[in-house]
């Protein structure tokens, strides 16, 4: 089984409780998720954030897939 690398996922104890966040954030995985899973398309989701980049949402999902 291979190891899978979040390099634009972080977590700190002091920033968001330690939610998992976009890097250099304070946008949640668990938010982006609950954005998607609520309907909320990715491009939207990016207009609504232009500091996050695709790259980041991608990431962010694949995280909260291994994580569940």
């Amino acid at each position: 089984m291979g190891t899978t690398t979040f390099d634009r996922i972080t977590q700190t104890p002091d920033i968001m409780g330690g939610k998992p966040c976009v890097r250099g954030t304070r946008v949640t995985v668990g938010m982006i998720v609950g954005e998607i899973g609520a309907g909320t398309s990715i491009e939207a989701l990016l207009a609504d954030y232009p500091y996050l980049e695709r790259d980041d949402v991608m990431q962010a999902l694949r995280h909260a897939d291994i994580a569940a």
